[in-house]
């Protein structure tokens, strides 16, 4: 049989919206099987999401096993079952499955949100992009986000409105703003400082935080909250260079990261 491209598409889909699923494709087939080599299958954590297996007895184990994969961030891999005796059905065919996960729990790792898409959120991204994280950024500028590398564990995504954008994200998500200046920043850290967040940052001067503090105090934040977030961000060392700043600010991330993970 051909292979179906609409699942290949919507896989790749999926992949560039940060969605974790698995791709089932049928790589070996004998006997009586309800389906032929190259039938392909997507799985979500919701079920089945694309495509089809073959149905019936086969394709809910198939959908069950994938779900684990997801659950317990495993690797790629195949799985053979005999149909009447590993799933119960009465046709006595043998089918091989090859399960890759795109995403999941491991893959998702430490949530970084970067509003912006700037000279120092292209400096940034690069130094985050090979630890076991996964970046969001956020920017109306498609030309900005057009420049954002190339890596899996990146998901540019255009900024409509930046409540909603805030809202999107996990609970356990870092907040870094890296927007145009203050009165971009400003809805970014008021959303997200109302919520609960591990980390809350922009990026700027001491004067610029107390405009920020002023504007987040007239919009009702309370004062304990204004007094956690992180402005100016990252640590206290190298230049106004893009890359050192970058540097900088990974390392006040990571301090963190760390300091939360031994509390």
């Amino acid at each position: 049989m051909g292979i179906d491209l609409s699942v290949l598409e919507e896989s790749v889909r999926l992949r560039r919206n940060g969605s974790p699923h698995v791709l089932v494709t049928v790589v070996a087939v004998r006997g009586s099987t309800p389906q032929d080599v190259g039938a392909k299958m997507l799985v979500d954590s919701g079920g089945r999401a694309a495509g089809t297996i073959g149905g019936g007895k086969v394709e809910a184990a198939a959908i069950r096993h994938a779900q684990e994969l997801l659950a317990t961030s495993a690797a790629a891999g195949l799985a053979t079952w005999n149909l009447q005796r590993d799933i119960g059905m009465t046709c006595g065919g043998e089918m091989q499955f090859f399960f890759e996960p795109f995403g999941g729990a491991a893959h998702a790792g430490w949530p970084i949100a970067i509003f912006g898409a700037g000279h120092v959120a292209q400096a940034l991204i690069p130094v985050l992009a090979p630890m076991a994280c996964r970046l969001l950024c956020f920017d109306p500028r498609p030309e900005w986000l057009a420049r954002l590398p190339s890596v899996p564990n990146l998901h540019g995504r255009h900024l409509d409105d930046a409540i909603a954008a805030v809202d999107s994200l996990p609970t356990d998500a870092f907040v870094v703003a890296l927007t145009q200046g203050h009165a971009t920043d400003l809805p970014v850290l008021r959303r997200a400082l109302e919520k609960d967040f591990p980390y809350v940052g922009a990026i700027g001067s001491k004067s610029k935080r107390a405009t920020l503090e002023r504007e987040l105090r007239a919009a009702g934040i309370p004062d304990e909250k204004i007094a956690a977030f992180h402005c100016p961000l990252g640590l206290p060392i190298g230049t106004n260079h893009p890359q050192e700043i970058a540097i900088s600010i990974a390392a006040g991330l990571l301090e963190v990261r760390d300091r939360l993970r031994a509390s």
